[in-house]
């Protein structure tokens, strides 16, 4: 992990790994020099401007860069035209606003829910149940996760909507992703 996300991770009194949940030593962590180098080394594209940059620069750049926020302007964000009278449909779950699962406060797009548990609930204790993954179709509704900031942090910076096509199988998706991986080199 990169500093930036370990961080949270060591300021609290019995650390957990953000990626399997199991309890570490913040005294025996360790630079990976050698991914470090790799990072170092490596250049891609920004995804904005194309400009070629080392995988270590790339979020800084990508932060800073005039195309991408330009893109990130352009983005629509959901936001209801009229109330509607109509019902909604049940059998199609709502994967674009969720409630806090701490004080139940409605209507929060992912991005929201990110900002309002980091502003009003950062030192809560309680176990939760995610929102976000709970909507999806392989989440687990009763599962509570044991740092719910950690798991908002690491595995919500960007929407489902983005990369999942709910209407296919894991097995059509893996083929697809792998066919789309061979295309690209």
């Amino acid at each position: 992990f990169c500093g930036e996300c370990l961080q949270p991770c060591l300021q609290v009194p019995s650390p957990l790994c953000p990626l399997c949940r199991v309890p570490f030593d913040p005294k025996k962590v360790e630079k990976a020099s050698s991914v470090e180098k790799q990072l170092s080394s490596f250049k891609a594209p920004c995804r904005g401007c194309s400009k070629k940059v080392t995988l270590a620069k790339m979020r800084s750049h990508v932060s800073s860069c005039a195309k991408v926020q330009e893109q990130m302007a352009n983005c629509p964000k959901f936001v209801p035209v009229v109330p509607t009278s109509q019902p909604i449909p049940s059998h199609i779950p709502n994967r674009s606003t969720f409630v806090c699962p701490y004080c139940g406060a409605r209507n929060l797009d992912q991005q929201e829910l990110v900002k309002h548990c980091m502003e009003n609930h950062r030192n809560d204790p309680n176990k939760v149940v995610c929102p976000v993954c709970s909507a999806m179709p392989w989440g687990d509704p009763s599962y509570k996760s044991a740092n719910f900031l950690q798991h908002l942090l690491h595995r919500h910076k960007f929407s489902y909507d983005t990369f999942v096509d709910y209407n296919i199988d894991e097995e059509a998706a893996l083929q697809a992703a792998l066919a789309l991986s061979l295309s690209e080199n």
